[in-house]
């Protein structure tokens, strides 16, 4: 366990330094949206195109990591959105409470953790788990957040509307999906692997300046996000949260996930899938990280209750630093 805290405890303490940054006004609420585009369009890209080509194909299209895991993704938004979807809650809230007790950190957070906890090989099952996180998973939410007029009206007519505004909902998901540079760095990472292509000396080098510099910044940038998204919830510019709607999410992300992506896992295996019992074990610890940071700008862009969804980050990034240590103590344990 010391040995395990030992890694995990430099990523999150980078968090913890974002954050006080942000709070403290160290650092500009101005400049986080800078910050963030840097990660986004420049240094996480880089990573994970250095991580893609260095990684087999056939780690990159492996069905039975994506099909399981996407699988378990399913579930956990049923099950979130059947548990919150409720009282004040309608479906705009419970399907990103959904997203965000679905979709892990893996590409801030994950992939760099992982690769330092097990090694190069863990690169591959976790970005199989981004993708289906940012095509699937995402897509899937924002469709059901627009269904929340069918509430309020049962009309034939209202429901005609809904699913015409849901299904448009997804097809602006996947356009966002499209303009996403992380999965375009994935697909070019997968061809070079693929064709076994070198870049230039000079643009390697540039490319593994940028690389390098995606895991700080990221870790940093999160945690300044957290503190931002909370202090402009804070400042009463959005309606009161209450834990009793924001612990159960955070409990479920941290613990039920990885717990489900275990439990399917081992049962495929028994029935004969081909499962890497390594890349279990990468799903399961992908399962165990916090909630995605970005899935705050998603909420706000989508009009959904974004101090709430701030807060279940929040709560499931500080937890995570004791609770995704004891899993990864969990999965070394003999069996």
């Amino acid at each position: 366990m010391l040995a395990t805290l030992n890694v995990t405890f430099p990523f999150f303490a980078l968090v913890l330094c974002g954050y006080l940054a942000a709070r403290r006004g160290l650092l500009p609420l101005a400049a986080i949206p800078g910050m963030n585009s840097f990660v986004l369009f420049f240094a996480l890209p880089c990573m994970l195109y250095r991580f893609g080509a260095s990684t087999p194909i056939a780690q990159l299209l492996d069905p039975s990591v994506a099909m399981s895991y996407l699988f378990c993704a399913l579930v956990m938004v049923a099950l979130v959105v059947s548990v919150t979807r409720r009282g004040r809650i309608g479906w705009n809230d419970a399907s990103f409470g959904a997203l965000v007790g679905a979709f892990p950190n893996t590409g801030f957070m994950g992939v760099p953790l992982l690769v330092a906890l097990l090694g190069p090989q863990a690169a591959g099952p976790a970005i199989v788990t981004i993708l289906v996180d940012m095509v699937i998973t995402t897509s899937l939410c924002i469709g059901l957040s627009r269904l929340g007029p069918a509430v309020a009206d049962a009309a034939q007519a209202e429901m005609d509307v809904v699913q015409t505004s849901a299904a448009q909902a997804a097809k602006n998901a996947l356009k966002g999906v499209a303009a996403n540079p992380m999965p375009w760095a994935i697909l070019s990472g997968a061809l070079v692997s693929a064709y076994q292509l070198h870049l230039p000396a000079p643009v390697a080098a540039t490319v593994g300046l940028l690389a390098d510099s995606a895991s700080p910044v990221a870790l940093f940038t999160i945690g300044a996000v957290l503190a931002r998204s909370n202090m402009l919830a804070a400042s009463g510019h959005a309606p009161a949260v209450r834990w009793s709607e924001v612990l159960p999410v955070a409990g479920i992300k941290l613990f039920v996930h990885p717990l489900w992506v275990f439990a399917v896992g081992h049962t495929l295996r028994a029935l004969g899938v081909p499962l890497d019992s390594f890349a279990l074990t990468v799903m399961v610890l992908v399962a165990a990280l916090p909630s995605a940071s970005n899935v705050s700008m998603l909420a706000e862009r989508f009009g959904a209750d974004n101090g709430r969804i701030a807060r279940i980050i929040l709560v499931s990034t500080a937890v995570a630093f004791l609770s995704f240590s004891g899993a990864v103590a969990w999965m070394a344990a003999p069996r």
